[in-house]
């Protein structure tokens, strides 16, 4: 009989999530200080995720948001985000579960997190059985480009991490 394990894999990726949730909340408290401004990729199709439909469909796997000098009414919740962006200089209202977050960046800082996939909110955090196909760290997303002028959405993109501050899970991983 197999001993159940430790995911460690897991509960380092739930608490690199908690940094992003941290730092958003000191946004909402204090504004964003000096020259910091965060880029937020996330799944536009991962279950939660709330955009209009031409964002939607504009954006149909995955986008980039830039907090830095106009974005309104942010919340933050423990499972979740919201935050009104400008598109096209209109206001829209995102919602996005911090599950569905694969990157996050303060250029600025010079420091970025990429997440390896979803976390399954009912996931064992400590029976080997339920990750057995390892299908909640699959391919991770890339960064983005911290050079980047928009101030709303973006697709996909690479950054030059060389001077970057960029924690990934693969680190840590089993090989």
């Amino acid at each position: 009989m197999d001993t159940p394990g430790i995911q460690y894999e897991m509960l380092v990726e739930r608490a690199l999530r908690g940094v992003l949730r941290d730092a958003l909340r000191l946004v909402l408290t204090s504004g964003l200080p000096g020259q910091h401004h965060f880029y937020i990729t996330f799944r536009t199709t991962h279950a939660g995720v709330a955009i209009p439909p031409r964002l939607k469909a504009q954006y149909p796997e995955e986008m980039t948001i830039v907090l830095q000098h106009q974005f309104w009414n942010l919340e933050v919740h423990e499972d979740w985000f919201a935050v009104e962006l400008s598109f096209q200089n209109k206001a829209e209202r995102l919602v996005v579960p911090f599950e569905a977050v694969t990157g996050f960046a303060d250029p600025h800082a010079q420091f970025g997190l990429q997440f390896q996939g979803g976390l399954a909110a009912d996931a064992d955090l400590y029976d080997d059985e339920d990750f057995e196909d390892d299908e909640a760290f699959s391919d991770s997303a890339s960064l983005f480009d911290a050079d980047n002028g928009d101030d709303a959405g973006k697709g996909k993109e690479t950054a030059d991490t060389s001077d970057s501050k960029v924690v990934t899970l693969d680190a840590f991983r089993r090989k």
